[in-house]
């Protein structure tokens, strides 16, 4: 009996270990790089089948694929250097699955390739073709804001660009994906100089171009930055917020701050020997009317559709591309002439009017212009909420006898005076001015309809908006007829009331 359940007891053995040894010798597969697709399956023979594949991105996010063959292909597009792991479950073959496992899994972590240039700085002979050359051939290209294109595997790849001329020194962007299953990557800056043609520095974007008020100026030169600039940085005109950051041996760029170059103008880059300019891009009316609404120099409030809190960053794309909003009138009775001035989105004398005002309590020159100073100190004070308390005045005078002034403000007519337009040899032009000029006293002078000279002195309440012609008091024995020589003249007490409510801007009509 002993010697029965020794013998049972060494066939175990044998058995136990002539499986462990078809386990350990059986073939499983294996999954590994693709020189194409981005995994490859291997098979032996009776290894099996394949049973599932599962394709993970580096957050275990499921990824689409499909098999072709023993090849597993991403079915969406995946970034260069990303990390995706491939599962493979092998069923093994039933009549040696009892002893081996029916199923075996095998994985393989791969990093997608990433097109590298070798050299952002090229040196080509006058006439060739500008190319970039690549650490590995890659698939497909995209150079600039142009197409993407296919490339067919290449590792020099010609831009498109023949150095000669005015491209005999350049810079651009490339992009490109290894794979075509690949997104692109992030395009790198390229820039190449024919040698001795003299041109020692290209910009991005290129100088005399327009650009964003955001924009970074990105300038590469044909030799060391040390030495081409010694241990001075280029100098800004305008200066502004920003700082000089250098990106490679021979590159430089400037990353504007706050709100960067001013909206309209004009900045300048200068180096030894050169100076770059550029345009930028000016602000939109309609978002120049938005924020002399909210900040209180229109008659006219702004609601914005949805009103985050505003950053400089958001002030200045705002500024760019308006957002959507509501124009609403501030108050129940506007006057039909002024409502029909006023035209979103497009240049009135409204508008001129109201940036008149903001440029004259800002103490800037009061030429109507929205001018990169005039943006500036819009966009600052919309994000300091500073808002004008003056209120909003209109000054309408009909022409019809008996002629009169009416002075309108804040929703309410509070003044109407009798007055006195031009004779009809030197009448009032009909239309609606901003006031232009605003003076407790003056001397008015000129040229009388006969041909003569007059000189007042003295004239008192004077608020110019239309050429020589203004508002101001006048002496005369009766007023409401045309009196005057284009001006629109008042009793002292009516003038000495209407003066404080005219100031710089406000607008003034002349209807029959």
């Amino acid at each position: 009996m002993r010697a029965w359940i020794l013998t049972m007891l060494a066939v175990v053995v044998v058995v136990g270990a002539c499986a462990a040894a078809a386990l350990l010798a059986w073939p499983a597969g294996a999954v590994g790089a693709s020189s194409s697709g981005l995994a490859s399956v291997s098979l032996p023979g009776f290894s099996g089948r394949i049973e599932h594949v599962s394709v993970t991105g580096p957050d275990g996010e499921t990824l689409p694929y499909v098999l072709r063959g023993k090849t597993v292909w991403p079915s969406a597009r995946l970034d260069a250097g990303e990390r995706v792991t491939v599962t493979v479950d092998v069923r093994r073959p039933g009549w040696i699955g009892w002893l081996v496992g029916a199923q075996v899994k095998r994985t393989f972590t791969v990093k997608t390739p990433v097109a590298q240039i070798r050299s952002t700085l090229l040196r080509p002979k006058r006439g060739s073709a500008v190319s970039v050359r690549f650490a590995e051939p890659v698939a497909r290209v995209r150079v600039g804001s142009g197409r993407h294109r296919a490339v067919g595997g290449h590792d020099v790849v010609p831009l498109g660009i023949v150095a000669s001329g005015a491209a005999a020194a350049g810079t651009t962007t490339v992009a490109a994906a290894a794979r075509p299953w690949e997104r692109l990557s992030e395009p790198a800056r390229v820039s190449w100089f024919v040698p001795g043609t003299g041109r020692q520095v290209v910009s991005d974007p290129s100088a005399g171009s327009r650009i964003a008020p955001l924009t970074p100026l990105t300038l590469t030169f044909a030799q060391p930055v040390s030495k081409a600039l010694g241990s001075h940085l280029p100098v800004l005109t305008p200066a502004m917020p920003g700082r000089w950051e250098q990106i490679d041996s021979n590159t430089l760029s400037f990353h504007p701050s706050g709100i960067g170059f001013g909206l309209g103008g004009t900045v300048d880059v200068r180096i030894p020997g050169q100076t770059l300019g550029w345009q930028v891009a000016p602000g939109s009316t309609l978002r120049l009317q938005e924020l002399l609404a909210r900040l209180g120099y229109l008659p006219l409030d702004w609601t914005q559709s949805s009103d985050p809190p505003p950053t400089p960053a958001s002030e200045v794309a705002a500024a760019v591309r308006a957002p959507q909003g509501t124009f609403s009138w501030r108050y129940p009775e506007t006057p039909a002439s002024l409502e029909r001035l006023w035209h979103a989105g497009a240049s009135n004398v409204v508008t001129q009017g109201a940036v008149m005002r903001f440029e004259e309590e800002h103490g800037l020159a009061t030429d109507g212009v929205a001018g990169p100073e005039v943006w500036r100190a819009l966009i600052h004070d919309d994000l300091a909420g500073h808002h004008s308390g003056a209120g909003y005045s209109y000054v309408f005078v009909h022409e019809t006898v008996p002629q009169s002034l009416s002075l309108w403000h804040d929703g309410h007519v509070i003044l109407t005076s009798p007055g006195n337009t031009g004779i009809a040899s030197a009448p009032t032009a009909q239309g609606t001015w901003p006031v232009f000029e605003h003076i407790p006293s003056g001397t008015m002078s000129g040229t009388n309809p006969d041909g003569t000279h007059y000189h007042d002195p003295g004239i008192r309440w004077i608020s110019y908006f239309h050429g020589g012609d203004a508002l101001h008091e006048f002496p005369r024995a009766s007023f409401g007829t045309p009196q005057s020589l284009g001006c629109v003249e008042l009793p002292e007490e009516a003038a000495s009331q209407v003066w404080p409510y005219t100031p710089i801007g406000t607008l003034v009509t002349i209807e029959s």
